[in-house]
């Protein structure tokens, strides 16, 4: 496998991840907000199933970019100042995708106690995460 198709297939099932990860938040500010349980029930079904699907679209992003990362070698590696930088947003994007387990969790067992403006703001974090990972790998400032 060439490495155009390596990258190429990181940036596909980073997209898919992150579409996923746009939605889940979205789906928890509407559970936050509803006193209804029958769509309490709906929203835990689709919340379930939205990060089981994504989730191994975030697998398949880590997969192929550390293949990325080993193809362009250690040395290339050291000198990219602007990866480390990404990867570190990377960790805590992955440290976000693991705390939305969490959260399903509480939403399956009605143990919620944040309001829908924490969802609010914690949707915006992914968005972050992506603009500073784009300019990195775009600019490569250092």
């Amino acid at each position: 496998m060439t490495l155009l198709w390596v990258k190429g297939l990181h940036l596909a099932f980073m997209v898919a991840w992150f579409a996923g990860i746009f939605y889940l938040p979205r789906l928890f500010v509407y559970h936050a907000q509803t006193e209804s349980t029958e769509v309490s029930a709906q929203l835990k079904v689709m919340e379930r199933r939205l990060l089981y699907f994504v989730t191994p679209f975030a697998i398949l992003t880590l997969v192929f970019g550390v293949w990325l990362i080993v193809a362009y070698g250690s040395a290339w590696f050291a000198a990219s100042g602007w990866m480390h930088v990404k990867l570190a947003i990377v960790t805590l994007l992955y440290g976000y995708h693991m705390y939305c387990f969490k959260l399903l969790a509480d939403f399956a067992h009605d143990r919620n106690r944040r309001s829908h403006k924490f969802y609010r703001v914690f949707n915006e974090i992914p968005v972050l995460a992506l603009f500073a990972i784009i300019l990195l790998a775009v600019l490569k400032p250092f």
